[in-house]
């Protein structure tokens, strides 16, 4: 148990400090960068896949997959989340990428309700609203919609909630889906390199090695992370996981100088509500199940 919750602590450090690593690559587009953290990720997966001889397994649960849709159109979600995070990142909206990933896991519940049929209990209808009531808030007083933040939300849940009911386990998934991308990704970075406006070995070893780098910082945090997520309890998991947009807020107000408005604060103080009350209630009512059960099976 303790060594599966320092794993899980490490993968959601590693990637609250996502900003830093890719701030370093300000000089690069973000399609660029969005087009390497593909290609290099494929690579890293191909060769972990390779070492662990699970590539007969994976073709087998492809080619024997029942719907295909599950496996393949998570891979045009998780390609736009990534760019549009690159993207926002270093165009200085760290602060509204932290608010998608906060309100995420809200998004997870309603697609939840209206995808899988599930059914959510009067305090968790409660939650929800208190969450939408803050992002409405923020549009509305703040002036801006938050379109960062939604998209990267809104994207993120569809794509839990298509891997949910994909036959591919977390890795086999993302091997997929960064090998389809791959394609017309290689093309994409081919044309630049043949027209000289790549940035890939054209601009400095820095560049090269950060660039060459996006892979291995995608791939190994979700290594660790599944591994954590196969010693501790789902419950536990889901308290950590705000651990990172917790990180990528205090990342964007104190490394890079972004500025948290009245309106901003006002809407993430409904959100962490919704959150604290969300959890507390869902915690609660799964001890008592379990003391239920656990009381029927002793008499």
């Amino acid at each position: 148990m303790k060594r599966g919750i320092i794993l899980a602590l490490s993968a959601y450090i590693f990637w609250g400090f996502f900003p830093v690593y890719f701030k370093q690559l300000q000089n690069v587009e973000a399609l660029e960068i969005a087009a390497n953290r593909i290609i290099w990720t494929f690579a890293f997966l191909f060769v972990i896949n390779l070492f662990g001889k699970n590539w007969k397994q994976l073709i087998y649960n492809v080619i024997k997959g029942k719907n295909k849709f599950y496996m393949f159109f998570p891979a045009l979600l998780i390609g736009t989340n990534w760019f549009v995070y690159v993207w926002a990142i270093n165009a200085g909206f760290i602060i509204e990428t932290s608010l998608g990933y906060f309100i995420s896991p809200l998004f997870s519940v309603f697609f939840g309700v209206f995808f899988l049929k599930e059914s959510l209990r009067k305090v968790q209808w409660f939650a929800v609203s208190i969450a939408a009531i803050g992002v409405l808030y923020m549009t509305i007083v703040y002036g801006n919609f938050p379109w960062i933040a939604l998209y990267l939300a809104v994207t993120w849940s569809l794509y839990g909630l298509l891997r949910k009911k994909s036959p591919l386990s977390s890795i086999e998934g993302l091997t997929v889906e960064s090998g389809l991308l791959s394609i017309p990704v290689f093309v994409y970075l081919l044309i630049h390199m043949i027209n000289g406006t790549g940035s890939l070995f054209a601009v400095d070893l820095r560049t090269d090695l950060f660039l060459l780098g996006c892979g291995l910082v995608t791939a190994l945090p979700l290594l660790v992370f599944v591994k954590a997520a196969r010693l501790i309890n789902l419950s536990l998991v889901g308290i950590l996981q705000y651990i990172y947009p917790t990180l990528l807020l205090l990342v964007g107000v104190f490394i890079y100088d972004e500025i948290l408005t009245e309106a901003k604060i006002v809407g993430f103080v409904f959100i962490w509500t919704a959150l604290f009350i969300y959890t507390t209630e869902g915690t609660i009512f799964l001890r008592k199940k379990r003391m239920r059960l656990g009381t029927q099976t002793t008499s």
